[in-house]
């Protein structure tokens, strides 16, 4: 099959290194799938990040402070998945540019068991761990 031909790709570096057409795909199909669920997150729990009413006529204080609590986390679970969509849309560039699959620090192969864990990370091992 067509996805299932050996792409080779000289880089800059001058060696060759070998991805699948099908590898790819998949890893787009599963960053876009991510992003699917990280928006789906997002409008889920946007009633939880609105700002906490004050009144102390309506609640106790020990409920606004664990309102408030609550409202933080939610503020930072979002801070975060933001963080994680900005991830993702990198590594959905690099696949349209054709520089995925490799660390974008060095451009050296990232392993294939490293991206199989995550397809968005954009560090080889090596550099992670600098």
């Amino acid at each position: 099959m067509v996805q299932d031909i050996l792409v080779l790709k000289f880089r800059c570096v001058g060696k060759m290194t070998a991805t699948t057409e099908a590898n790819v795909h998949k890893y787009r199909e599963q960053l876009e799938a991510q992003q699917d669920e990280i928006r789906r997150l997002t409008t889920v729990s946007a009633d939880s990040r609105k700002t906490v009413e004050l009144d102390q006529t309506t609640q106790g204080r020990l409920s606004r402070m664990d309102a408030l609590q609550v409202q933080e986390m939610a503020l930072e679970q979002e801070r975060r998945r933001g963080i994680e969509v900005q991830r993702i849309e990198a590594a959905l560039l690099r696949i349209d540019s054709g520089e995925f699959g490799y660390c974008t620090s060095c451009g050296d192969d990232i392993e294939p068991k490293r991206l199989a864990n995550d397809p968005a990370v954009p560090l080889c091992l090596t550099c992670a761990q600098r």
